[in-house]
């Protein structure tokens, strides 16, 4: 068994790898984006109304939002262990019937209540959501971990409209649930930018910056510090009812010392204070997030993921519900964008994806934006445990380059075959995820022999070449090279992989010589048209030979480098 206080990565049900993997009491902070079929653009797709695939092969979970035996097996697992998830389930059939959303409901009640199980008694959770489905998954949140730990219903409303409907309301929003599992739990306030007429506010300018002057006396008498008389002035003869200081008499003494009281020229004045720009944090955040846009497609951050959050709301949550060297776990973490913020602020992750190609574009993110890369991996059959404190960094914020492991990917010949029989889009995701391939998205009837790409920079200023790759995890022979140099041809394309498990033939190597090679005036350097590689010389470091695409890469589209975050805590001057 392999502990750890590092971040990991992991390949696989998020089901199995908590039940696995996860002790109890190890997360500070949970984030998840489960994905629901309200939205045809939702990278996780589901089995069709008539049983047929969805038409791209970004698949995931493609059957366990249907209802079927796996669903009814799981439903029957939870009635019989009892308790409130049992009889919020069972309300549910008895209202929904057998549904793709209670098949969607059964799937995730024991996914809440692994992630219960893993969080400490002061974690908080946030669960992101489709209007489509929160009032059901709000009740089954109540259910797993009670009512009394319901502490928000958060609105995001994002840039775009959702929805064309034109017999309703534009849907512009998204919910997100905020629960925790105790009573005590971290909460660090946030704060949005000042508006236009807060700033006008700040009239006044001294040698310190620009303030305004605020009341030192509020309504309401007190008996305590703050009624008592200050500098010969009785707050509770103020006003009509009565006034009391906004603090104890003694912290007013050092405001007026430190010269922050500006004192009233006509004797019935009362003092204010100096409040300066520079203290303001900002206005406080309510639960309707309007000021985080949704990414565009220009978007810098944009890496082309269909269900991609932005980071800035990533760094909200984070920042709100965690501290730094706490650990953050987001088991559906797709393109990860919880985890490019968590190691950005200095927080311990666990990422969690049943995708290869989720896991592909997570690493490539992580070397982008921090310059690190997965130091080691381990098997699906090796446990790989968080320990239950994680080391905190020397000093959090600015991408500290903590070192991550992948559990879950093959790390031998033998794995890649078991891989290959159990799901062969996944091994071919694997696959060219190994060489920093990007998967085609592949339509019904649109299969034109290609498995991915590389872009590379051509000879000419803004000219890109394409390097076109075929995974074969069967049987292979000279036709696979015949069909490889036909898709060359039609896709203009500069080179040609196929990768494959089996050792090519003798006859293979010669249909692949007789292709030619590719010449690069910029390199100076020849590099064969057609290349044969297999997964064992993969792992042995072999790689494909073409130029270099370090100058510019469009395979994957890069994530920016990191800046410098920290948490910032606000010492307010009131007391």
């Amino acid at each position: 068994m392999m502990k750890s206080s590092t971040n990991l990565l992991y390949y696989g049900d998020n089901l199995d790898v908590m039940r696995l993997h996860i002790k109890d009491e190890t997360i500070d902070l949970v984030y998840l984006d489960p994905p629901f079929n309200s939205n045809t653009n939702y990278n996780v797709l589901f089995a069709e109304k008539d049983g047929s695939k969805a038409a791209s092969q970004i698949q995931a979970f493609s059957d366990t939002w249907t209802w079927s035996q796996e669903s009814e097996s799981v439903y029957a697992e939870i009635v019989m262990a009892g308790g409130r998830v049992a009889d919020c389930l069972q309300a549910f059939r008895t209202f929904l019937g057998e549904c793709d959303m209670l098949a969607y409901l059964v799937m995730m009640a024991p996914r809440l209540v692994e992630l219960r199980r893993v969080m400490k008694p002061s974690a908080s959770i946030y669960l992101h959501c489709d209007p489509t489905a929160s009032h059901y998954l709000k009740m089954l949140m109540d259910a797993v971990f009670g009512p009394e730990n319901f502490i928000d219903d958060i609105s995001w409303k994002r840039s775009q409209t959702r929805s064309s409907i034109s017999r309703s309301f534009r849907r512009a929003h998204d919910v997100i649930l905020f629960y925790t599992r105790g009573s005590e739990y971290p909460f660090n306030m946030q704060y949005k930018q000042l508006s236009e007429a807060s700033l006008k506010l700040y009239e006044n300018e001294d040698e310190t910056g620009k303030y305004q002057a605020v009341p030192l006396l509020v309504s309401g008498k007190r008996n305590g510090e703050t009624g008592k008389v200050w500098r010969g002035i009785d707050p509770n003869t103020k006003g009509k009812a009565g006034m009391h200081w906004v603090t104890t008499p003694a912290k007013l003494e050092e405001y007026d010392n430190n010269g922050l009281i500006l004192w009233p020229e006509k004797k019935d004045g009362s003092p204010r204070l100096k409040y300066y720009l520079s203290q303001s944090p900002g206005v406080p955040l309510s639960d309707f997030w309007e000021d985080i846009d949704l990414i565009s497609s220009s978007a810098t951050e944009s890496l082309g993921y269909p269900t991609q959050k932005p980071v800035a709301l990533l760094e909200r949550i984070i920042n709100a519900s965690s501290n730094p060297g706490d650990v953050v776990l987001d088991p559906f973490c797709g393109c990860g964008t919880t985890i490019a913020a968590a190691q950005a602020l200095g927080r311990s992750w666990i990422g969690i994806d049943i995708t290869y190609l989720a896991i592909t574009l997570i690493k490539q993110r992580l070397k982008d934006s921090f310059g690190i890369e997965d130091t080691v991996r381990v098997t699906k059959s090796e446990k790989c445990e968080v320990s239950k404190t994680a080391e905190a960094p020397a000093e959090y914020g600015g991408a500290a380059k903590w070192p991550f492991r992948v559990v879950g990917e093959p790390t031998s010949v033998p794995d890649a075959a078991a891989l290959a029989v159990s799901d062969p889009y996944q091994f071919q995701w694997w696959a060219l995820g190994l060489v920093g391939a990007r998967p085609v998205e592949q339509k019904k009837g649109a299969d034109k022999g290609i498995d991915g790409r590389i872009i590379f920079q051509g000879d000419k200023p803004g000219s890109f070449e394409n390097v076109i790759l075929s995974v074969k995890a069967g049987k292979t022979g000279s036709a696979h090279i015949r069909d490889l140099k036909g898709v060359l041809e039609r896709e203009k394309a500069a080179i040609g992989v196929l990768i494959s498990m089996q050792e090519p033939t003798s006859a293979m190597k010669t249909e692949a010589v007789t292709a030619g090679f590719y010449e690069s005036a910029s390199w100076n350097r020849k590099y064969p048209k057609v290349q044969l590689l297999t997964v064992e010389e993969i792992l042995n470091g072999k790689i494909i030979e073409m130029p270099p695409i370090k100058q510019l890469s469009v395979t994957f589209k890069t994530a920016p480098k990191a800046k410098n975050k920290k948490s910032e805590q606000h010492e307010f001057i009131l007391e």
